[in-house]
């Protein structure tokens, strides 16, 4: 069993620049900062650092990440409320840093110096695993990397993080259980709507007859009358083989007119009104079919059906191997996660709160440029 010894020199650097384009540090700063820290100092900018263990935290690591995600809400919200609301986000990521650093230094002062590239090429191979699990579908497998809140280097990165975790703390990982069938199916269940479900399809040619637009030639005529009989002639022309894209063209109000009329790859279930009547009419006729006018909310539409492909559901067995694997994922990273943490609580300082504070500010200042 590995004996985890944290020798941490933790402390928070006030770095303050008056017009000045030199860096000041006072002693009493310079005599907080481990020695290799000495050099290469990041540049004074008004702003606080965490120092941990010989390497530096700063502001921006913390709050450049979360601007896009906060903007919206900062430009929105008073700064008392931001700040409380914002707060246990900014303390959260900040515990991550700290946990990968000690984490990192920990496995690596075990593992020895030429782990790098052994950690690089088994990383390497997670990844290909994970892409594997999807069938070799990259497009899916980064689509379930988003839906964890990562992209593709982060992942790797996470990976290098549980391998070295693994090898080095192996007692601290809980144990590989077999995965049983009633987990993999409460995941699927919960995952079946969002990542297992395709949605229905159309493809079809519209002839959009607004009637309030329609050009009469008699003012005297009634214009629902008139835009009706004018429907049956264009489905007459259209069954003694007249071009329908050309009659959508000259004749058509909607917006892919230009195009002929042609509606692809559609999901009837998100038509706004009132082309949401489209999708049962598509029900009711065949591809190559037209069918007959449909009247709805001031519109007479004239639709021909290309094709239509039903929703579907990916059963549970050709999905069981990526299920099971977010769910080996997903013990991995609570239990590297809860080490990670603990790690963080044993290096915790007081002047933590004043950093997330300062962060938190900068954030919401940041996010109202």
């Amino acid at each position: 069993m590995y004996k985890i010894v944290l020798p941490l020199t933790l402390g928070l650097l006030l770095i303050g620049g008056c017009g000045d384009d030199k860096p000041r540090y006072t002693d009493a700063q310079l005599a907080l900062m481990p020695q290799p820290q000495r050099e290469n100092l990041p540049i004074a900018s008004g702003g606080l650092v965490l120092a941990v263990n010989g390497e530096t935290i700063t502001a921006d690591e913390i709050v450049n990440p979360m601007i896009d995600h906060f903007r919206e809400y900062a430009q929105s919200t008073e700064a008392e409320e931001f700040r409380a609301h914002v707060r246990p986000q900014v303390d959260k990521a900040l515990v991550s840093k700290i946990s990968n650093i000690l984490l990192y230094q920990q496995a690596k002062n075990n593992a020895g110096d030429k782990i790098e590239d052994a950690l690089e090429k088994a990383a390497d191979s997670e990844v290909a695993k994970f892409i594997v699990s999807f069938n070799g579908n990259y497009a899916k497998a980064e689509e379930a990397l988003k839906e964890m809140g990562m992209d593709w280097t982060s992942f790797k990165d996470y990976q290098k993080k549980m391998i070295l975790s693994q090898s080095y703390l192996h007692e601290k990982l809980p144990d590989e259980k077999p995965i049983t069938y009633n987990e993999v199916l409460v995941c699927y269940n919960d995952m079946k709507d969002k990542s297992f479900t395709s949605p229905a399809k159309l493809k079809f040619r519209l002839i959009d007859l607004e009637i309030s637009s329609v050009e009469l030639t008699d003012p005297n005529q009634n214009r629902q009358e008139y835009v009706k009989k004018l429907a049956v002639e264009l489905i007459r022309q259209l069954n003694e083989g007249s071009d329908f894209g050309e009659l959508a063209k000259k004749y058509s109000k909607d917006h892919r007119a230009s195009a002929g009329g042609l509606w692809d790859s559609v999901d009837p279930e998100s038509l706004a009104k009132p082309y949401d009547v489209l999708g049962t009419e598509a029900d009711k006729i065949e591809p190559g079919q037209l069918a007959v006018p449909i009247e709805a909310q001031g519109h007479i539409f004239i639709m021909k059906l290309d094709e239509k492909k039903p929703k579907s559901v990916e059963p549970l067995e050709k999905v069981q191997k990526q299920i099971e694997a977010k769910i080996t994922f997903d013990r991995r990273k609570k239990a590297i996660d809860e080490f990670g943490l603990k790690l963080a609580e044993r290096a915790a300082v007081a002047e933590k709160d004043a950093f997330i504070d300062f962060c938190t500010d900068k954030l919401y200042k940041m996010a109202n440029e």
